[in-house]
């Protein structure tokens, strides 16, 4: 996809979901995204344009396609956008095109929140407080398998290492590994795999997103889930092969809306400066999740 028919197709989104909205916004409406490839799948706009209505925000989120990589930075100013969410693949290059990385971002390596300042694009990372608090329901864990070795991946494992759980990242290729390898994660292939009881396993690749293959192979699954109590796929709105795997298992588990929801309201307040309440947020956005 080029560069002019990227802005074409966001702009035909505005006009057929913006309502009264006109395409030629004042410049006092604040404009947000969600980039990503796919997209079409994305609750992210429900979300946030519902939190806008509900604090009188005069502000519009839309979704944005992206098939190029080094279009990111010149898309996003082109398109005129205060902020934006990063989706699948495009987190880890979105560390690469920020000006300036803010807080656990800087260690994790990827960014799912730009917000511009003074024409500089500053990057956050919103996924690890948000998996976090998806999981808090679980109770006490003290060690995880996670199931690939992307952005998500890397948010997961520094959030679970920082708040005193173990991780062991689990990937087909090596290649991969070498980062957690690097910042002291245990890390291991598909063909070096051991047994071993995790209390729980995570799936961030976006194996099941589309299809029903599964994030390794069966047999690794079912010597990692037999030893687990919870199983958690970052995937969300569908029982994944993964989530289903853990079913069979009798084993707690959860999709990724919590983690979609607790990451969009911890980046709504970075958008806005932290100046709303954290509850009525979530209250807000939990409302358009059900109206769907």
């Amino acid at each position: 996809m080029s560069k002019a028919t990227l802005v074409k197709t966001r702009l035909s989104i505005k006009s057929n979901n913006a309502g009264s909205v006109k395409t030629d916004l004042s410049t006092t409406m604040k404009e947000f995204c969600v980039i990503g490839n796919p997209i079409e799948h994305s609750i992210s706009p429900n979300m946030h344009n519902a939190a806008y209505k509900a604090f009188g925000i005069k502000a519009v989120y839309e979704k944005m396609l992206l098939s190029d990589e080094k279009l990111l930075r010149e898309s996003f100013f082109e398109a005129n956008l205060d902020g934006a969410n990063i989706t699948v693949p495009y987190k880890e290059t979105a560390f690469n095109i920020c000006d300036e990385i803010k807080g656990i971002a800087t260690q994790i390596e990827a960014v799912n929140t730009i917000v511009k300042r003074d024409n500089k694009l500053i990057g956050f990372n919103t996924d690890a407080a948000g998996f976090f608090k998806a999981i808090k329901e679980f109770g006490k864990i003290r060690n995880a398998l996670i199931l690939g070795a992307g952005g998500a991946a890397k948010a997961i494992a520094f959030i679970l290492k920082q708040n005193g759980i173990e991780p062991t990242i689990l990937n087909r290729s090596i290649e991969r590994l070498v980062f957690f390898e690097q910042k002291g994660f245990a890390s291991i292939s598909w063909d070096g795999f051991v047994p071993k009881k995790y209390d729980i396993v995570i799936n961030t690749t976006s194996a099941g997103l589309k299809d029903d293959t599964l994030p390794a192979p069966v047999n690794i699954l079912n010597q990692a889930l037999r030893n687990a109590r919870f199983g958690f796929d970052v995937i969300y709105n569908k029982k994944t092969p993964f989530l289903k795997l853990c079913a069979e298992f009798g084993l707690k588990y959860k999709d990724g809306l919590d983690m979609l929801l607790y990451q969009a309201v911890f980046a709504f307040n970075i958008f806005f400066d932290k100046t709303y309440d954290e509850t009525k947020i979530a209250q807000a956005m939990k409302k358009s999740l059900f109206n769907q």
